[in-house]
């Protein structure tokens, strides 16, 4: 067998360097050098810069592939000369699209949408049938659709189960059987609504706590095997869970309500509606560059708010129509069948196999590095002067135990936030910069969490509010509540994408043209967008979001007439651009091959939003309901008033450095170099093949 030929890398150029911020070094020889060499990754990236241009040495610079971006590592963008306006996204490493997909036939390429099967573009302009839109679209139609048939069905399997216990027990007991979907009045006693309260609560705990630890790890799963297979993942839990449902409606003498939990426990595992939200997110981010991917999340969160507008609705008129609660579990049902197909046989996959492969050589080394951790423990343990009693066995024993234990901690996937340059050190020097992409994250991502669990907390408890001060019946309810849905849709698809438009895509584009030119006149590269953390925009689009709500939900307190109600409530629906945006920010501080990995955390947060947010609320709402109704929009308002205020300690430009550009400029860990020597000399001798 003929030896594996080793790739050379470059030598890079000692004159000039780039430190790990992504600041340009000290030139002292006036040679042409490739930006590889300059930036000592050692990989070709096909253009030149002369000595005069140094200082602005990463506008000329293409990347590789998506995975080797020159990125700065918690860098901020100079605005002088690197393009750091609103008009661009930063100096960064370029956004490449769908470089590594050139050739494939068009329906092979991935994007959130395609041109009438003619011609990819990105998701801002066309007339479009949406790759992804169009399967999420019925993924939150389903979400939507079913809360409320499957919060009556349980209504009425507990009550079925309740009245023929007690006619068990009592001889004198009689009741009015119960019709499922119908107007049974004999269910609203008070034991039935304690017993549903309580059931309710277990289902939505249990999934709710299951998603919180798989929804991260899908998330980074996605980054080493891809989006479509996760995806595909998350709706075989809501197919199993429909199943479970579908059998206890029809089957109720024979299966149990109760065993609603194995499904609630078969949608926790595969991540729930939050795992199939963080990867589509991560599948938009993939294939959208960053001056339109706040835009293509935004058509996702409208889906979101559409199928919470109009899923109920369609599944009460459906259920009226048919006569059986039961026939709409059928469509919800289809609904995740569609999907998975969908995603499966339509949908193209976003990250390249090259770009899998080279993810899962890092997170090879990043679990080498962590044994060899272990190692260096373990013998420091083992020879610690502590250990009195000269029992190597016990310390070896309790070093693998707390190893095992940091391993297992169910909060570990939010390490990314509070340390995101664990994998590679962060110098004395630059730590500064490294705090300030800390910050970013996390109040980026503490807001977000925030806005999710007021979300999913004020819904229920503003139907019940209304209802008491207003006299709404169900119907004025649910047109409000689809009425508030509607307005955010029209912001996430009409507000959002012309402001984009203005002050973002418009400039970008006049840029890109003028550049274009010169490089043309010149000789050079074209040059490519960026990606470089948020943008201005990004931060003044959140802060007028967060400001809406603070005034909406301020108009809630001192709203003592319904059209006053409703005028606040548009003006807090306005607040829906917030989400999207925060999402697509966080995207745009970490390079390509962590995406998947920071909206997994992002998910274990939303998991736990949605379990503890309504236990709060509620629980204020009913010790105040009779004294101080007005008590829950306070502490809402004091919420988004917090979560404004720390919009500004946002700084713009600031992003994470790839792996790829730090690897050859400082010496690695025992062996780590050798798995990705392994891997480039299977790329050598195995071409990547589309």
């Amino acid at each position: 067998m003929a030896p594996s030929p080793t790739l050379k890398p470059t030598t890079p150029t000692p004159a000039a360097t780039e430190d790990e911020w992504g600041s340009p070094g000290v030139e002292s020889t006036p040679t042409t050098r490739s930006v590889s060499e300059r930036a000592g990754s050692g990989y070709h990236t096909g253009s030149t810069v002369s000595p005069a241009a140094e200082p602005n040495v990463r506008e000329e610079a293409t990347e590789f592939t998506g995975l080797l971006t020159l990125s700065g590592s918690a860098g901020r963008g100079d605005r002088r000369g690197e393009g750091g306006g609103d008009g661009d996204d930063g100096p960064g490493g370029n956004w490449t699209g769908h470089g590594e997909f050139e050739g494939l036939p068009w329906w092979k390429r991935p994007s959130v949408g395609w041109d009438n099967g003619k011609k990819l573009r990105c998701v801002a302009d066309g007339d479009k049938v949406w790759f992804l839109v169009v399967p999420y679209a019925l993924f939150t139609l389903a979400f939507g659709g079913s809360v409320v048939p499957k919060l009556n069905l349980i209504v009425d399997l507990i009550c079925q189960k309740y009245l023929r216990d007690r006619a068990a027990t009592d001889p004198n007991f009689t009741f009015t059987p119960v019709v499922p979907g119908g107007n049974n009045r004999q269910c609203f006693a008070p034991d039935v609504q304690k017993l549903v309260a309580k059931f309710s609560l277990v289902l939505s705990v249990t999934s709710g706590i299951l998603s919180s630890l798989t929804a991260p790890k899908l998330g980074a799963l996605s980054d080493r095997y891809g989006r479509k297979r996760l995806l595909i993942i998350c709706s075989l839990g809501g197919i199993a869970s429909e199943t479970v449902t579908i059998l206890a409606a029809r089957h109720p003498q024979t299966i149990d309500y109760r065993w609603m939990i194995l499904g609630s426990v078969f949608d926790g595992l595969t991540g729930s509606f939050t795992a199939g939200s963080v990867l589509s997110h991560a599948y938009a981010s993939d294939c959208t560059p960053p001056s339109q991917r706040g835009v293509a999340i935004g058509y996702l969160h409208s889906c979101l708010f559409a199928g919470m507008a109009f899923g109920p609705l369609l599944a009460g008129y459906f259920v009226e129509w048919t006569g059986s609660l039961v026939s709409i579990f059928y469509v919800v049902l289809g609904c995740h069948l569609f999907f998975m197909l969908f995603i499966g046989f339509v949908t193209p996959e976003s990250l390249s196999k090259k770009q899998r492969r080279l993810a899962r050589v890092k997170y090879a080394q990043e679990l080498q590095d962590a044994a060899i951790a272990a190692e260096a423990y373990v013998l420091e343990s083992t020879s610690s002067p502590l250990n009195s009693r000269g029992d190597p066995l016990s310390f070896l024993i309790s070093g693998i135990t707390i190893l095992a234990i940091k391993a297992s901690n169910p909060f570990r996937p939010l390490r990314i936030l509070f340390d995101p340059t664990d994998a590679k050190g962060t110098p004395q020097a630059d730590t500064r910069r490294a705090r300030m992409l800390r910050r970013n994250l996390l109040t980026l991502a503490l807001t977000d969490m925030v806005i999710l669990g007021s979300a999913m907390s004020a819904g229920g408890i503003m139907v019940l509010y209304v209802e008491a001060t207003f006299g709404w019946d169900n119907l004025e309810s649910s047109r409000f509540m689809s009425m508030t849905s509607l307005v955010r849709v029209t912001a996430l698809m009409g507000v959002l994408p012309a402001v984009n438009w203005v002050f973002r895509t418009r400039p970008l584009r006049k840029r890109k043209e003028e550049l274009a030119r010169a490089a043309a006149e010149g000789g050079e590269e074209e040059p490519k967008e960026r990606n470089a953390g948020a943008d201005t925009l990004d931060l003044w689009i959140l802060r007028c979001a967060l400001l809406s709500e603070v005034i909406g939900v301020a108009g809630y307190i001192f709203a003592r007439s319904a059209p006053v109600f409703v005028a606040s409530a548009v003006v807090a629906s306005l607040g829906g651009l917030g989400s999207a945006t925060i999402q697509a920010a966080l995207s745009k501080h970490v390079p390509p091959e962590r995406v998947g990995q920071l909206l997994g955390a992002i998910g274990l947060l939303h998991s736990l939003a949605r379990v503890f947010g309504p236990m709060v609320f509620n629980q204020l709402y009913a010790a105040t309901v009779e004294t101080a109704p007005r008590a829950f929009f306070i502490l809402l308002w004091s919420v988004f008033a917090g979560a404004l205020g720390a919009s500004f300690l946002v700084t713009p430009h600031v992003y994470l450095k790839s792996d790829d550009e730090l690897s050859d400029s400082r010496p690695s860990t025992r062996g780590s170099n050798r798995v990705r020597q392994d891997l480039l000399e299977d790329e050598e001798l195995f071409p990547e093949t589309r």
